[in-house]
């Protein structure tokens, strides 16, 4: 069995088109959706009666989740499922029509699938993508395309929250995402995933990038502003500091040391876009880069 599994907080203005786009699949696969609800307090919970009442599903479970906090809210999930398989989708993230069907086959062909990730493709509300948004960046927009053939993920490579997933077996023996990381209400700390999957490759898994799973994740107009860029920027510099810390000492002194090769990349690129006339991703990476380093350092 596969088992979807969809943490929401206060995204009533997608979560029904989220859970449509789930159940339109047609799958030969036995499967089960559970949609966490982590303390949502707009009309999320009417949201997801209403998509019962319209779809009367028969393998959907909606399940309260008190503890505040993203990686709370995936580990009740991962206790919950029934299936030999999980499967995790944002909120505001929404499936092929084959995104099932085709899990299963990959299931079904793969005897060494283990842990995978999908394609993710940003879906804009404005309608179009923002000026800064380069190669360098895509990942702040949570993007995801490694091509149109089955790959391993890289070393420095890791799937997103949006599009991943992997046996029971494996979350039974890697654990739980840690609490410590992980969005908690409006703020922005994560590397939950990161330190899951470093785990889940430290046991020796391979992470196949699985081109045929296809999720469009949309992004509203306020997550393409400078002060989200900001914002989003300090987040993650705290996150690999709690991440790096919580392994070693001479994690973080590392991560510290890969800052400053970071840096010295981010200076190249911005020289090269301001060369060709993109200012406005030039910028976007100084602006990143800063913040990172105050948050990883605790200067902010």
């Amino acid at each position: 069995m596969i088992s979807v599994i969809v943490c929401t907080y206060n995204r009533d203005k997608f979560i029904y088109h989220c859970l449509e786009c789930l159940s339109k699949n047609k799958t030969k696969a036995d499967w089960e959706l559970l949609l966490v609800d982590n303390n949502s307090t707009d009309n999320t919970a009417n949201e997801c009666r209403r998509y019962e009442n319209d779809f009367k599903p028969n393998n959907y479970r909606y399940i309260k989740e008190l503890r505040q906090g993203l990686s709370h809210a995936r580990n009740r999930g991962i206790d919950e499922a029934k299936g030999d398989w999980l499967v995790f989708l944002d909120d505001d993230s929404f499936v092929e029509n084959n995104y099932l069907e085709n899990l299963h086959q990959y299931i079904q062909s793969m005897p060494d699938l283990n842990v995978f990730g999908g394609k993710i493709i940003p879906l804009f509300e404005s309608g179009k993508a923002p000026d800064w948004l380069c190669k360098w960046n895509q990942s702040w927009v949570s993007a995801i395309d490694l091509g149109k053939k089955v790959k391993l993920f890289s070393n420095r490579q890791f799937p997103v929250g949006a599009n991943m997933g992997f046996t029971k077996k494996v979350a039974t023996e890697c654990g739980y995402f840690n609490p410590e990381l992980g969005r908690k209400g409006n703020n922005l700390i994560s590397g939950e995933e990161k330190d899951y999957f470093n785990r889940i490759k430290s046991m020796g898994y391979k992470i196949h990038y699985l081109p045929n799973l296809i999720v469009k994740h949309c992004i509203p107009p306020q997550r393409t502003t400078k002060e989200y860029i900001s914002r989003f920027g300090l987040a993650i510099g705290q996150s690999e500091k709690i991440r790096t810390l919580n392994i070693s000492t001479a994690a973080y002194l590392t991560k510290l040391l890969i800052e400053a090769i970071k840096w010295c990349i981010t200076i190249a690129l911005f020289l090269f876009y301001t060369i060709i006339g993109k200012q406005s991703c030039a910028n976007s990476l100084i602006t990143f880069r800063t913040q990172v380093t105050k948050g990883l350092t605790g200067r902010y």
